[in-house]
């Protein structure tokens, strides 16, 4: 008797590949190389936070809090949203705490965009916002970042909207690419969303590791942006605490109402302990904030005076953690034979600079260094790197 074979995977599932980041931290494990690759600090976290969640636990904060964040730290990202971005924003209707910006982003796009809509996707792009795209059943849009700068042109952008568009992904302070968009082109992106009833989906988890007098500018706060902007953010990158899995939704109470139905079913909270200790991160003085800044400044450093002696050459982020670099010189074929290269044989992983674009092709003279790290890290990073030194160039 004949049995009937049918296909065991979606669609969806075989458009998209497991992440390309993360399988470069598996590899520097596997082969014992510095991992400059995935955006996970090597470093503490802040003292006050960790005695927070110990207390919160002890305290028996260790059921499920409401479904769309506990109260204190809704109240807390309220206040901070307030005074940081200038945003008047009502935590008990409008602020929604999610398992990460990764779970705030598949919830939002799930809530929000229908099979067959379009979503605008500057690119190079966080490699989340392809998959995500395709599992709400949407098709992406890609208008390019162009370096040394990665500036967008407008002419472009204003092509890509039109009536299928549902919504436009900003992130900014940008990985890969470390670009901060300004406030005039924001206020380009806001005039079109306007004209075209567009929704602005915002990942600012870099808001506060910015360089060289870059200014952090929330989407959500420009005029008649305050209804079409869905802002995410995360205490992963801030706080040097990645694992906790801490994010949050802020956005109006009518598409809230939809978010927080599909938060709900994806995976009903974050944890609950890990929220209350969250209120300590978000109340921590500005002082903290200038330190981060200088601390990465110092390692953005580190990381450039490596490069600069071995002869790699890289576009200069003014927000985030992240150096993408121009590896065409080394006559590898391509960014993935550089990144096999570095990890085996010299001891640094990176990123392939193609998982960050839908063509392979466009990235592959581009990789991807983090220097969210110790700086002896670096600087370990920095002696295995001379090994490229000498290595001939094209």
């Amino acid at each position: 008797m004949s049995m009937k074979v049918r296909k065991r995977t979606s669609l969806k599932a075989s458009q998209f590949t497991e992440s390309v980041i993360r399988e470069m931290s598996r590899l520097a494990a596997q082969h014992k190389a510095v991992n400059l690759a995935q955006g996970l600090p090597d470093f503490a976290a802040p003292a006050a936070l960790k005695d927070a969640a110990c207390k919160a636990i002890q305290d028996d904060i260790n059921q499920y809090a409401i479904t769309w964040g506990d109260k204190p730290l809704r109240e807390a990202i309220a206040v901070k949203a307030s005074q940081y971005l200038g945003m008047k924003v009502d935590p008990e209707l409008e602020v929604t705490v999610t398992c990460g910006a990764t779970e705030a982003m598949i919830a939002t796009m799930l809530a929000t965009v229908d099979p067959g809509d379009e979503v605008i996707v500057f690119e190079p792009y966080y490699e989340n916002y392809g998959p995500d795209a395709i599992l709400a059943g949407a098709t992406p849009r890609f208008v390019s970042l162009s370096p040394p700068d990665w500036n967008f042109d407008e002419d472009e952008l204003k092509r890509a909207f039109n009536d299928r568009t549902r919504a436009i992904i900003i992130n900014t302070p940008n990985n890969p690419t470390g670009k901060v968009f300004s406030r005039q082109e924001l206020q380009v992106i806001a005039d079109l969303c306007q004209k075209f009833g567009v929704l602005a989906f915002t990942d600012e988890i870099y808001e506060h590791i910015l360089y060289d007098g870059a200014e952090h500018v929330a989407v959500g706060s420009l005029p008649g942006m305050e209804d079409l902007t869905v802002t995410m953010n995360s205490l992963s990158k801030t706080y040097g605490i990645t694992g906790w899995r801490l994010g949050y939704i802020i956005a109006c109470a009518e598409l809230q109402s939809s978010i927080r139905k599909v938060h709900d079913f994806l995976t009903v909270g974050a944890p609950a302990p890990l929220q209350r200790a969250g209120v300590t991160a978000l109340q921590l003085p500005p002082e903290y904030y200038q330190q981060l800044a200088l601390e990465y400044a110092e390692k953005r450093a580190l990381l450039t005076d490596a490069l600069d002696e071995v002869g790699i050459h890289y576009y200069m982020p003014k927000g985030a953690y992240y150096m993408l670099s121009d590896i065409s010189e080394f006559g590898f074929a391509n960014d993935v034979e550089f990144t096999e290269h570095l990890v085996k044989e010299i001891g640094v992983a990176v990123v392939p600079g193609s998982s960050f674009y839908r063509n392979s092709e466009l990235g592959k003279k581009h990789v991807r260094f983090c220097f969210a790290r110790k700086n002896e890290t670096l600087k370990e990073a920095h002696s295995r790197l001379l090994k490229l030194k000498d290595r001939p160039r094209r």
